[in-house]
């Protein structure tokens, strides 16, 4: 690493290191209606009689509606910038998980309920946060883009816990609207003092040297479309999402299915937290300084072990290792695949092709639990996932691996 990249990131985190911490609580809204949901899927489905894949279709319909407008949200966010849809977005979101708490027991109720949430958390989608973070960082945006992911390491060891200490308190309706009413009022004004991208407001002189030229430079939106390495992009994000969100949503259930006591296993899904928030920091690190490729590669075959683990041996002892193994894989996923978006295609139309990328990102998160609550339905076990999971492992990384070297890129016009 040049003395030049050393001094040029640490200038960058001086001026706005508190942007990516600030971006990581709100990142971690974006996720609180899936990370926070494994504790609830028991007692909602006992309280109304429904299987799991009733009580988790909701998240399939959100996040496949969530999937169609990601496109449309991220070029909102390179038209206006991202604060104004942060602030309003952590509101309607947390407000619409309150919501839940509502439910009847109607099924129709239920699903309007979650059209409500998938409306509700457009604003706070993954593009928002990354955007304003990816706009005041270049030479250190690797650990830039980490920090701000680390939000879904803390939403993952912290909602499940959360939850879990809620119901037992409160009952699972009462949890919903503490749970969501007190994180809003935790972080609005947070984000009204703090979070502002470079579109957002004047750029000091740090960020007219260092980052205000690269939001302008990249591929144009047609360009970047037709790339081949969009498209492996997209189906690396779907694999990874589909394995990962359907373990860590079922994660609970599968282990008290297997005979561990729910209190131990909500830290075991709690350490999927823990160690993700290691692998993000650890990634963003070696993003900086070495093949973003090649470590994607490396570290999305890390839950092949894990998944391996569970089907030969679901123990307590091989659940806290698959554990942390998911964990460090989850921690790399989001990351290597953003900060290959930018430094393929650049800053110019970040937000709208990364939308496409979230696009298929929030597709394999709605179907992955929606699958596996239909597979557990089935035959009573996730074996079926766990493998089908597996092949989704190989295939990423086998992809990832296969990627050119970025190219050099100058501002394109559209």
């Amino acid at each position: 690493m040049s003395t030049h990249l050393t001094t040029a990131g640490t200038a960058e985190w001086r001026a706005h290191g508190v942007l990516p911490v600030v971006a990581a609580l709100g990142y971690a809204t974006s996720v609180i209606h899936i990370y926070g949901l494994g504790p609830y899927i028991q007692p909602i489905s006992e309280s109304f009689g429904w299987d799991r894949a009733d009580t988790t279709l909701g998240l399939l319909i959100s996040t496949l509606i969530q999937a169609v407008m990601a496109v449309p949200i991220g070029m909102l966010v390179d038209r206006i910038g991202s604060r104004r849809l942060a602030l309003f977005g952590v509101m309607t979101t947390c407000a619409a998980v309150a919501l839940l708490g509502t439910a009847t027991g109607s099924f129709s109720n239920w699903v309007m309920l979650w059209l409500v949430i998938a409306f509700a958390s457009l604003p706070v989608q993954a593009t928002i946060w990354m955007s304003a973070v990816a706009s005041r960082f270049q030479a250190a945006r690797g650990m830039a883009l980490a920090v701000t992911l680390c939000g879904a390491s803390v939403a993952q060891f912290l909602f499940p816990v959360i939850g879990n200490h809620l119901i037992e308190a409160y009952g699972w309706q009462k949890a919903f609207a503490i749970h969501a009413i007190g994180w809003a009022a935790l972080l609005l004004p947070i984000l009204y003092l703090f979070f502002r991208g470079a579109k957002d407001a004047p750029a000091p002189a740090l960020t007219q040297l260092s980052a205000s030229t690269d939001v302008e430079s990249g591929m144009s939106l047609k360009q970047g479309l037709a790339s081949p390495v969009f498209l492996r992009l997209l189906v690396v994000s779907l694999c990874l999402t589909f394995a990962m969100v359907g373990l860590n949503v079922h994660f609970f259930p599968l282990l008290t299915g297997a005979g561990v006591a729910k209190a131990n296993a909500a830290y075991i899904v709690g350490l999927i937290g823990i160690f993700s928030l290691i692998g993000r920091l650890s990634t963003g690190y070696l993003l900086d300084r070495y093949s973003a490729s090649k470590i994607g590669a490396g570290m999305f075959m890390l839950p092949a072990i894990g998944i391996g683990l569970l089907l030969f041996d679901p123990s307590q002892t091989n659940a806290m290792l698959a554990s942390a193994l998911f964990g460090l894989a989850l921690g790399s996923e989001i990351d290597v695949i953003a900060y290959l978006t930018t430094r393929h295609f650049g800053l110019k139309n970040f937000g709208s092709l990364y939308g496409g990328i979230l696009a298929a990102l929030s597709i394999g998160t709605a179907i992955g639990p929606y699958i596996a609550s239909r597979i557990f339905d089935a035959t009573r076990n996730y074996d079926l996932f766990l493998q089908i999971g597996l092949a989704g492992m190989i295939l990423s990384s086998l992809l990832a691996l296969s990627l050119p070297q970025p190219p050099q890129l100058d501002s394109a016009p559209e």
